[in-house]
Protein backbone atom coordinates (compact mmCIF):
# COMPACT_ATOMS: atom_id res chain seq x y z
CA UNK A 1 0.00 0.00 0.00
CA UNK A 2 1.13 3.65 -0.86
CA UNK A 3 2.22 6.46 2.10
CA UNK A 4 -1.56 8.04 0.30
CA UNK A 5 -3.44 5.17 1.22
CA UNK A 6 -6.97 7.41 2.41
CA UNK A 7 -7.50 7.35 5.92
CA UNK A 8 -9.86 4.64 7.69
CA UNK A 9 -12.35 5.36 9.84
CA UNK A 10 -11.29 4.06 13.66
CA UNK A 11 -13.33 0.87 14.37
CA UNK A 12 -16.58 0.98 16.09
CA UNK A 13 -14.73 -1.26 18.91
CA UNK A 14 -12.25 1.50 20.30
CA UNK A 15 -12.93 3.26 23.11
CA UNK A 16 -11.26 6.49 24.34
CA UNK A 17 -11.85 6.18 27.97
CA UNK A 18 -10.06 2.47 27.81
CA UNK A 19 -6.82 4.73 27.30
CA UNK A 20 -7.22 5.91 30.69
CA UNK A 21 -8.26 2.31 32.40
CA UNK A 22 -5.26 0.46 33.94
CA UNK A 23 -6.68 -2.58 34.27
CA UNK A 24 -7.96 -2.78 30.80
CA UNK A 25 -6.81 -5.82 28.17
CA UNK A 26 -8.04 -6.56 24.78
CA UNK A 27 -9.89 -9.85 23.41
CA UNK A 28 -7.35 -11.16 21.20
CA UNK A 29 -9.83 -14.10 19.77
CA UNK A 30 -12.62 -11.52 19.20
CA UNK A 31 -9.84 -8.64 17.76
CA UNK A 32 -8.91 -12.31 14.98
CA UNK A 33 -12.11 -12.84 14.20
CA UNK A 34 -13.12 -8.84 13.32
CA UNK A 35 -9.94 -8.17 11.33
CA UNK A 36 -10.89 -10.27 8.44
CA UNK A 37 -14.11 -8.70 7.95
CA UNK A 38 -12.41 -5.46 8.54
CA UNK A 39 -9.92 -6.43 5.91
CA UNK A 40 -12.48 -7.32 3.48
CA UNK A 41 -14.55 -4.35 4.05
CA UNK A 42 -11.78 -2.07 3.19
CA UNK A 43 -9.86 -3.74 0.67
CA UNK A 44 -6.80 -3.72 2.98
CA UNK A 45 -3.87 -6.06 1.44
CA UNK A 46 -1.46 -7.92 3.23
CA UNK A 47 2.21 -6.51 4.83
CA UNK A 48 3.96 -8.62 2.57
CA UNK A 49 2.67 -6.49 -0.67
CA UNK A 50 4.07 -3.12 0.69
CA UNK A 51 6.08 -1.52 -2.06
CA UNK A 52 7.29 1.22 0.59
CA UNK A 53 7.72 -0.49 4.16
CA UNK A 54 6.55 1.83 7.15
CA UNK A 55 8.04 0.61 10.67
CA UNK A 56 6.34 1.91 13.80
CA UNK A 57 8.34 1.70 16.71
CA UNK A 58 6.76 2.17 19.91
CA UNK A 59 8.70 2.81 23.00
CA UNK A 60 8.30 1.39 26.70
CA UNK A 61 4.74 1.92 26.35
CA UNK A 62 3.59 0.06 29.22
CA UNK A 63 1.19 0.50 32.25
CA UNK A 64 4.16 1.85 34.69
CA UNK A 65 4.83 4.82 32.37
CA UNK A 66 1.29 5.23 31.03
CA UNK A 67 -0.84 5.19 34.34
CA UNK A 68 -1.55 7.51 37.15
CA UNK A 69 -1.44 4.38 39.28
CA UNK A 70 1.72 3.13 37.78
CA UNK A 71 4.84 3.66 39.46
CA UNK A 72 6.47 5.93 37.01
CA UNK A 73 3.42 8.25 35.43
CA UNK A 74 5.04 9.98 32.36
CA UNK A 75 1.98 12.91 33.02
CA UNK A 76 4.03 15.69 31.66
CA UNK A 77 3.66 19.09 32.93
CA UNK A 78 -0.06 18.53 32.58
CA UNK A 79 -0.69 15.44 34.20
CA UNK A 80 -2.23 14.22 31.57
CA UNK A 81 0.63 13.41 29.15
CA UNK A 82 0.84 9.68 28.86
CA UNK A 83 -3.12 9.27 28.66
CA UNK A 84 -3.78 11.47 26.05
CA UNK A 85 -0.80 10.05 24.20
CA UNK A 86 -1.89 6.38 24.13
CA UNK A 87 -5.43 7.43 22.99
CA UNK A 88 -3.75 9.49 19.95
CA UNK A 89 -1.76 7.01 19.53
CA UNK A 90 -4.54 4.25 19.09
CA UNK A 91 -6.64 6.21 16.93
CA UNK A 92 -3.34 7.10 14.65
CA UNK A 93 -2.28 2.98 13.97
CA UNK A 94 -6.21 2.61 13.34
CA UNK A 95 -6.72 5.88 10.60
CA UNK A 96 -3.36 4.39 8.91
CA UNK A 97 -3.55 0.96 9.46
CA UNK A 98 -3.02 0.37 5.59
CA UNK A 99 0.26 2.27 5.21
CA UNK A 100 2.13 0.48 8.30
CA UNK A 101 3.73 -2.37 6.89
CA UNK A 102 5.27 -3.63 10.64
CA UNK A 103 4.98 -2.57 14.20
CA UNK A 104 7.83 -2.94 16.95
CA UNK A 105 7.16 -2.62 19.96
CA UNK A 106 10.00 -2.23 22.84
CA UNK A 107 9.29 -3.25 26.75
CA UNK A 108 11.35 -1.63 29.47
CA UNK A 109 11.83 -4.77 31.61
CA UNK A 110 13.70 -4.91 34.87
CA UNK A 111 14.47 -7.17 38.30
CA UNK A 112 14.30 -5.78 41.95
CA UNK A 113 18.09 -5.10 41.82
CA UNK A 114 19.56 -2.90 39.24
CA UNK A 115 21.92 -0.29 39.30
CA UNK A 116 19.29 2.69 39.13
CA UNK A 117 16.99 1.47 41.96
CA UNK A 118 17.52 2.42 45.58
CA UNK A 119 17.37 -1.47 46.68
CA UNK A 120 20.57 -1.53 44.79
CA UNK A 121 22.15 1.35 47.30
CA UNK A 122 22.58 2.40 50.87
CA UNK A 123 24.34 5.35 52.77
CA UNK A 124 27.49 5.16 55.04
CA UNK A 125 25.13 3.90 57.83
CA UNK A 126 24.04 0.90 55.71
CA UNK A 127 20.46 2.91 55.53
CA UNK A 128 18.54 2.67 51.90
CA UNK A 129 18.51 5.08 49.62
CA UNK A 130 14.88 6.77 48.03
CA UNK A 131 13.96 7.62 44.88
CA UNK A 132 14.18 10.33 42.44
CA UNK A 133 18.06 11.80 43.88
CA UNK A 134 20.58 11.60 41.22
CA UNK A 135 23.95 9.63 42.76
CA UNK A 136 27.88 10.69 41.63
CA UNK A 137 31.00 9.20 41.28
CA UNK A 138 31.90 11.48 44.31
CA UNK A 139 29.36 10.55 46.42
CA UNK A 140 31.17 6.69 46.20
CA UNK A 141 34.29 7.90 46.29
CA UNK A 142 34.03 9.80 49.35
CA UNK A 143 31.86 6.81 51.16
CA UNK A 144 28.45 8.59 51.10
CA UNK A 145 26.83 6.03 49.21
CA UNK A 146 27.82 2.76 48.71
CA UNK A 147 26.50 -0.52 46.54
CA UNK A 148 23.91 -3.13 48.87
CA UNK A 149 27.11 -4.84 49.95
CA UNK A 150 24.34 -8.06 50.09
CA UNK A 151 24.12 -8.11 46.41
CA UNK A 152 28.13 -8.90 46.11
CA UNK A 153 27.41 -12.19 46.30
CA UNK A 154 25.50 -13.00 43.17
CA UNK A 155 26.31 -9.63 41.33
CA UNK A 156 30.25 -9.44 41.71
CA UNK A 157 31.30 -13.26 42.81
CA UNK A 158 31.25 -12.49 46.63
CA UNK A 159 33.50 -9.31 45.78
CA UNK A 160 32.02 -6.33 47.70
CA UNK A 161 34.99 -4.09 46.64
CA UNK A 162 34.25 -4.66 43.20
CA UNK A 163 31.34 -3.66 43.18
CA UNK A 164 31.96 -0.20 44.63
CA UNK A 165 34.76 -0.18 42.17
CA UNK A 166 32.46 -0.65 39.46
CA UNK A 167 29.78 1.44 40.63
CA UNK A 168 32.29 4.17 40.99
CA UNK A 169 33.58 3.39 36.98
CA UNK A 170 29.73 3.70 36.13
CA UNK A 171 28.99 7.28 37.69
CA UNK A 172 32.29 8.29 36.14
CA UNK A 173 31.72 6.90 33.24
CA UNK A 174 27.93 8.77 33.09
CA UNK A 175 29.51 12.25 34.20
CA UNK A 176 32.11 11.88 30.89
CA UNK A 177 29.82 10.98 28.41
CA UNK A 178 27.18 13.54 29.69
CA UNK A 179 24.25 12.41 28.56
CA UNK A 180 22.61 11.80 32.06
CA UNK A 181 23.94 10.99 34.95
CA UNK A 182 23.04 8.07 37.70
CA UNK A 183 19.47 8.39 38.67
CA UNK A 184 17.19 6.54 41.18
CA UNK A 185 14.28 5.50 39.65
CA UNK A 186 11.14 3.77 41.96
CA UNK A 187 10.75 0.35 40.77
CA UNK A 188 8.80 0.34 37.58
CA UNK A 189 8.21 -2.26 34.77
CA UNK A 190 9.16 -5.19 37.05
CA UNK A 191 9.22 -8.86 35.22
CA UNK A 192 6.04 -10.46 35.85
CA UNK A 193 4.08 -7.49 37.33
CA UNK A 194 0.95 -5.60 35.76
CA UNK A 195 3.11 -2.45 35.00
CA UNK A 196 5.71 -4.08 32.76
CA UNK A 197 2.43 -4.68 30.04
CA UNK A 198 1.33 -2.53 27.19
CA UNK A 199 -1.13 -0.28 27.54
CA UNK A 200 -4.14 -2.17 26.83
CA UNK A 201 -5.19 0.39 24.17
CA UNK A 202 -1.66 0.12 22.30
CA UNK A 203 -1.83 -3.67 22.53
CA UNK A 204 -5.43 -4.03 21.34
CA UNK A 205 -4.45 -1.47 18.12
CA UNK A 206 -0.89 -3.50 17.86
CA UNK A 207 -2.60 -7.21 17.94
CA UNK A 208 -5.50 -5.67 14.81
CA UNK A 209 -3.24 -4.66 12.60
CA UNK A 210 -0.90 -7.73 13.08
CA UNK A 211 -4.46 -9.85 12.34
CA UNK A 212 -5.59 -7.16 9.84
CA UNK A 213 -2.13 -7.07 7.74
CA UNK A 214 -0.68 -10.70 8.26
CA UNK A 215 2.15 -8.45 9.65
CA UNK A 216 5.09 -9.44 12.23
CA UNK A 217 4.75 -7.36 15.37
CA UNK A 218 7.90 -7.59 17.21
CA UNK A 219 8.21 -7.17 20.92
CA UNK A 220 11.99 -6.15 21.94
CA UNK A 221 12.39 -6.61 25.77
CA UNK A 222 15.59 -3.69 27.14
CA UNK A 223 16.82 -3.15 30.33
CA UNK A 224 17.72 -6.22 32.03
CA UNK A 225 21.27 -5.76 32.60
CA UNK A 226 21.44 -5.20 36.32
CA UNK A 227 24.65 -3.29 36.13
CA UNK A 228 23.94 -0.43 33.87
CA UNK A 229 20.95 1.66 32.66
CA UNK A 230 19.22 0.89 29.16
CA UNK A 231 17.49 4.19 28.00
CA UNK A 232 17.40 3.08 24.48
CA UNK A 233 16.32 0.72 22.82
CA UNK A 234 19.57 -0.08 20.82
CA UNK A 235 22.19 0.19 23.11
CA UNK A 236 23.26 0.19 27.15
CA UNK A 237 24.58 3.46 28.35
CA UNK A 238 27.60 1.83 29.29
CA UNK A 239 28.66 -1.33 27.50
CA UNK A 240 31.78 -2.85 29.65
CA UNK A 241 33.27 -2.55 33.48
CA UNK A 242 36.05 -1.01 35.07
CA UNK A 243 37.81 -4.37 34.33
CA UNK A 244 37.44 -4.66 30.69
CA UNK A 245 34.42 -7.32 31.18
CA UNK A 246 31.01 -7.00 29.57
CA UNK A 247 27.72 -5.49 30.93
CA UNK A 248 25.58 -5.39 27.64
CA UNK A 249 25.61 -5.21 24.36
CA UNK A 250 24.07 -3.74 21.41
CA UNK A 251 21.24 -5.12 19.86
CA UNK A 252 22.22 -5.25 16.36
CA UNK A 253 19.57 -7.28 15.00
CA UNK A 254 17.09 -3.95 15.96
CA UNK A 255 19.16 -1.78 14.49
CA UNK A 256 19.16 -3.37 11.05
CA UNK A 257 15.36 -3.86 11.12
CA UNK A 258 15.21 -0.32 11.90
CA UNK A 259 17.78 1.29 9.52
CA UNK A 260 15.99 -1.03 6.62
CA UNK A 261 12.79 0.79 6.89
CA UNK A 262 11.62 3.49 3.96
CA UNK A 263 10.08 5.17 7.02
CA UNK A 264 10.30 4.71 10.30
CA UNK A 265 7.85 6.04 12.76
CA UNK A 266 8.56 7.10 16.26
CA UNK A 267 6.56 7.01 19.44
CA UNK A 268 6.62 6.13 23.20
CA UNK A 269 7.56 6.86 26.86
CA UNK A 270 9.52 9.06 27.69
CA UNK A 271 10.28 11.51 25.17
CA UNK A 272 13.16 12.70 27.59
CA UNK A 273 14.45 9.66 28.30
CA UNK A 274 13.99 6.36 26.57
CA UNK A 275 12.86 8.10 23.04
CA UNK A 276 15.56 10.23 23.51
CA UNK A 277 18.26 8.13 23.92
CA UNK A 278 16.81 5.73 21.02
CA UNK A 279 17.01 8.43 18.27
CA UNK A 280 20.02 10.01 19.28
CA UNK A 281 21.62 6.51 18.82
CA UNK A 282 19.52 5.81 15.64
CA UNK A 283 21.06 9.17 14.29
CA UNK A 284 24.64 8.08 15.37
CA UNK A 285 24.11 4.73 13.26
CA UNK A 286 22.76 6.31 10.09
CA UNK A 287 26.16 9.40 10.47
CA UNK A 288 28.46 6.39 10.20
CA UNK A 289 26.40 4.03 7.61
CA UNK A 290 24.06 5.85 6.15
CA UNK A 291 23.14 9.99 6.72
CA UNK A 292 20.21 10.14 4.92
CA UNK A 293 18.45 7.92 6.98
CA UNK A 294 17.49 10.88 9.27
CA UNK A 295 15.39 12.32 7.09
CA UNK A 296 13.17 8.96 6.74
CA UNK A 297 12.42 9.25 10.52
CA UNK A 298 9.25 10.66 11.59
CA UNK A 299 8.97 11.40 15.43
CA UNK A 300 4.97 11.79 16.68
CA UNK A 301 5.44 14.84 18.78
CA UNK A 302 1.75 14.06 20.25
CA UNK A 303 2.43 10.51 21.27
CA UNK A 304 5.64 11.42 23.59
CA UNK A 305 5.59 13.35 26.78
CA UNK A 306 8.62 14.46 29.24
CA UNK A 307 9.04 12.61 33.03
CA UNK A 308 8.23 15.44 35.48
CA UNK A 309 8.14 14.29 38.94
CA UNK A 310 5.13 16.26 41.05
CA UNK A 311 6.87 17.82 45.00
CA UNK A 312 5.29 15.55 47.44
CA UNK A 313 5.58 17.97 50.05
CA UNK A 314 3.38 20.59 48.12
CA UNK A 315 0.08 19.87 49.03
CA UNK A 316 -2.39 19.08 46.16
CA UNK A 317 -4.36 22.60 46.13
CA UNK A 318 -0.84 23.88 45.40
CA UNK A 319 0.61 21.58 43.04
CA UNK A 320 0.39 23.44 39.53
CA UNK A 321 4.23 23.90 38.76
CA UNK A 322 5.36 22.20 41.92
CA UNK A 323 7.93 19.74 40.49
CA UNK A 324 10.84 17.51 42.39
CA UNK A 325 12.57 17.15 39.22
CA UNK A 326 11.08 18.24 35.39
CA UNK A 327 12.65 17.20 32.37
CA UNK A 328 10.58 19.23 29.74
CA UNK A 329 13.53 21.07 29.02
CA UNK A 330 15.54 18.38 28.27
CA UNK A 331 12.89 16.57 25.60
CA UNK A 332 12.60 20.63 24.02
CA UNK A 333 16.29 20.63 23.46
CA UNK A 334 16.10 17.08 21.98
CA UNK A 335 13.41 17.51 19.15
CA UNK A 336 15.17 20.87 18.22
CA UNK A 337 18.46 18.42 17.33
CA UNK A 338 16.68 16.08 16.46
CA UNK A 339 15.03 18.44 13.61
CA UNK A 340 18.38 20.33 12.56
CA UNK A 341 19.22 16.89 12.06
CA UNK A 342 16.73 16.64 9.25
CA UNK A 343 13.94 14.35 11.36
CA UNK A 344 10.93 15.45 10.64
CA UNK A 345 8.74 16.61 13.80
CA UNK A 346 5.31 15.15 12.86
CA UNK A 347 1.60 15.02 14.96
CA UNK A 348 -0.41 11.76 15.16
CA UNK A 349 -3.31 14.11 13.79
CA UNK A 350 -1.93 15.18 10.51
CA UNK A 351 -2.67 12.89 7.29
CA UNK A 352 0.38 11.21 6.32
CA UNK A 353 -0.38 12.63 2.80
CA UNK A 354 0.85 15.84 4.55
CA UNK A 355 3.85 14.52 6.11
CA UNK A 356 7.19 16.05 4.31
CA UNK A 357 8.94 13.52 2.36
CA UNK A 358 6.66 10.54 3.06
CA UNK A 359 7.18 7.50 1.38
CA UNK A 360 4.40 7.67 -1.58
CA UNK A 361 4.69 3.34 -2.52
Amino acid sequence: MSGLAAELPVPDFYRSENAARFSYGPDAGALFARAAAWREQHAISPARADRARVHLLLIDLQKDFCFPEGSLYVGGRSGRGALDDSDRLARFLYRNLPAITEVTATLDTHFPFQIFFPAFWSDAQGRPLTAHREITAAEIRSGAVRPNPDLASWLAGGDAEWLTRQAEAYCAELERAGRYRLYLWPPHCLLGSAGHALVGVVEEARLFHAFVRGARSAIELKGTEPLTESYSALSPEVLTAHDGSVLGSRHEALIETLLAADALIVAGQAASHCVKSTVEDLLAEAARRDPAFSGRIYLLADCMSAVVVPDPDVPDADKSGAFLFDFTPEAEAALARFAAANVHIVRSTEPLSAWPDFPRG
